[in-house]
């Protein structure tokens, strides 16, 4: 029997208030060519994209994209594929 998890990945344009709410300029900055990559998440993270362009698709689940601006936060236990079609700059944060 498989379960699909809910919101594996959620992708939310935040505003100046949230952003600062988290701190999220505090947060160290993670930067990534054009690539595709496997990716498995052993905690929460929350990614608030600062450039480029990516694709994730979850193992089970439809592909999700976003980019600059966007805050996505990634489930734990998630198995996906990275997909970065822009180069990509975020800051990240785990949970």
């Amino acid at each position: 029997m498989s379960h699909h998890p809910v919101n594996q990945i959620k992708v939310e344009r935040p505003s100046a208030e949230t952003l600062a709410a988290l701190g999220v300029d505090q947060w160290p900055t993670w930067s990534k060519e054009v690539s595709i990559f496997p990716w498995q998440y052993s905690n929460s993270e929350i990614a608030y994209i600062l450039q480029g362009e990516v694709t994730v698709t979850p193992k089970d689940g439809e592909p999700v994209s976003f980019g600059a601006g966007d805050l996505v936060t990634f489930a734990s236990g998630l198995d996906c594929v990275w997909e970065v079609k822009q180069p990509l700059k975020k800051h990240y944060h785990f949970e």
